[in-house]
């Protein structure tokens, strides 16, 4: 290889360069080979496309080249399609020099040197720069006419074309400077061929460099779509998300979170993980978020959900992934808050006083194990504390622990009650030590608020004709004592509706809760599992009006089962 330029300060060759070779040759030639495997193993050791060109600059300067000058089509292509000629050329990477600004654009004339120079496969080159050379061709198009003007003559340029799979991707342009006693530089017809190898080496590596680029940005784009781009901000909590995928040169994986309004002003937390990284965790993260939903909506208790978002995850098949989760159910109104874990990391509950704790609970199994029983476990949590839902990317790096990274996590948020939910998971990331980040991460936060008592109202009814009547009576006086007369009249109406039906059905009193909030909600309940549906009643019948009054008259309505039975309920703006 080269005999006549050292290398560039603080850069060493990848194998010693034989200034006098014998004869024969052969030591010269087993110096090439061992070259081009190491060569040829350096620029596949990497997928992503900014680290390919960095390992192709380590590879070819100063072992074949001073400096070196990496130009990629311009935009990056999708080297799936058709990519057409090139319409410019930019800058990407440069070693050695600072010709050729990065970012600085080259346009792809049609029948110019360039594109000519791109549509072959053989190296163009090499140029020596003299009082002639530097005013056109192609180190003019790739380095721009200034910049050329500034080597020295003598300067020696080679010029590959970098090919993908299917077409040209680029070019590169290796510098040789003269030596110090003035000598021209050159590349010679081994050094020569030895770059063309290199390039070609390089093209497919850029090629697939691309396509793998391409397939994560569509990964992370599924999983994205996914996950809620926004949560619902019920009364009484506060709540804050942040997800960060993994590094370019990590796979996508399945981490996701969630937030579900549930019956009685509740609501429900969940943070999950879908072991592997893979395009297939992505879909198996979004089968089990859509479940977990359903379930939520059912208001089955926490480890009853885990349960069947287990036998969901087997009937996904016995190649699926495994998967872990938290599940939370936080009452504002109790103040209380129900947890059960499969497999999955701690959350930290801070409280009021400001001190954090992991919580202590039954780590399960991993969804997708089977046969595996869920422990519900309900803990205090009263105005001014908070929850933070994660997962393990969070607290468990290449170089760090999980049980430090937990521990450090716990200790920062020591103090962390006055913050907001989007100050907490900013405090959080804190523990993150840059560049030591290969998984994704998902992070729920919640602060509890609460509903004070006093905005609460709640009565049990007996299944009588009469019921109607007095629960129009409570709920006429609790909305006078609340100084909301102006929503008395339609509210006496929709609870007289509500529990007229209720009683039709029911076995067991009926439950009427009224809540005060920056809305009015009325919540009736009986033990019939059937939910009622709006239809159109004929002129002649008796039955069949009252929700279509409801209906009409408030803001929202709905119905949502509750155990065994439901709960009708309705909302009004104050």
């Amino acid at each position: 290889m080269r005999d006549q330029l050292e290398p560039l300060a603080g850069q060493q060759p990848a194998v010693p360069v034989q200034r006098h070779p014998p004869p024969d040759g052969r030591p010269r030639l087993a110096e090439r080979l061992a070259y081009l495997d190491g060569a040829a193993r350096r620029i596949n050791s990497a997928l992503d496309l900014k680290a390919t060109l960095r390992n192709l600059g380590r590879v070819l300067v100063p072992e074949l080249a001073d400096a070196l000058v990496v130009l990629v089509r311009d935009p990056l292509p999708d080297v799936e399609r058709d990519l057409g000629r090139p319409r410019a050329l930019r800058v990407l990477h440069t070693c050695g020099t600072r010709l050729g600004r990065r970012g600085g654009l080259r346009p792809v004339e049609p029948g110019s040197v360039l594109e000519r120079a791109l549509e072959r496969r053989a190296p163009h080159g090499p140029t020596v720069l003299d009082g002639d050379g530097r005013r056109g061709g192609l180190p003019a198009e790739l380095l721009g006419a200034r910049a050329l003007g500034r080597l020295p003559e003598g300067t020696a340029l080679l010029a590959l074309p970098l090919h993908g799979r299917q077409a040209a991707l680029g070019m590169l342009l290796l510098i040789r400077r003269p030596a110090a006693d003035g000598r021209p530089a050159s590349f010679d017809p081994a050094d020569t061929a030895t770059a063309a190898h290199l390039a070609t080496l390089a093209g497919l590596a850029v090629d697939t460099a691309l396509r793998y680029t391409r397939e994560w940005e569509i990964a992370d784009e599924l999983q994205r779509s996914m996950l809620p781009a926004e949560l619902p901000q019920p009364h009484g909590v506060r709540l804050a998300h942040r997800y960060l995928p993994g590094e370019r040169g990590a796979q996508v994986g399945g981490d996701w979170y969630d937030s579900i309004p549930l019956p009685g002003n509740r609501v429900a937390l969940i943070a999950g993980d879908v072991m592997g990284h893979s395009l297939t965790s992505a879909a198996v993260m979004g089968q089990l978020r859509t479940s977990a939903q359903t379930l939520a909506g059912l208001d089955l208790p926490p480890h009853e959900v885990l349960y069947h978002l287990d036998e969901q995850a087997q009937r996904l098949g016995r190649e699926h992934h495994l998967a872990t989760c938290v599940y939370a159910v936080y009452d504002p109104i109790a103040g209380r808050v129900v947890i059960a874990n499969a497999g999955h990391v701690p959350p930290v509950l801070v409280g009021p006083d400001g001190t954090s704790e992991l919580l202590d609970l039954p780590p399960g199994a991993p969804i997708g194990v089977g046969g595996v029983d869920f422990t519900s476990v309900e803990l205090a949590a009263p105005p001014g504390s908070a929850l933070l839902l994660f997962t393990d990317g969070l607290v468990e790096t290449r170089r760090r622990p999980l049980g430090i990274g937990l521990e450090l996590l716990r200790a920062r948020l020591e103090g962390a009650h006055r913050l907001t939910p989007e100050q907490l998971c900013q405090e959080a990331l804190r523990i993150l030590p840059p560049g030591d980040r290969a998984d994704d991460i998902a992070l729920l936060a919640a602060a509890f608020d609460g509903i004070p008592a006093s905005d609460v109202a709640y009565w049990y009814l007996q299944p009588r004709h009469e019921t109607p009547g007095r629960a129009r009576r409570l709920a006429g006086h609790a909305l006078h004592n609340w100084g909301l007369d102006h929503l008395r009249e339609n509210c006496e109406l929709m609870v007289s509706e509500l529990v007229t039906n209720a009683i039709r059905h029911a076995t067991r009193p009926v439950t009427l809760r009224l809540v005060r909030t920056s809305r009015l909600r009325c919540e009736v309940g009986d033990d019939s599992a059937a939910l009622p549906r709006t239809r159109r009643a004929g002129p002649e019948e008796e039955r069949g009006r009252g929700l279509q009054i409801v209906a009409r008259c408030a803001d929202r309505w709905g119905a949502t089962r509750l155990g065994a039975g439901k709960v009708v309920w309705f909302e009004q703006r104050l």
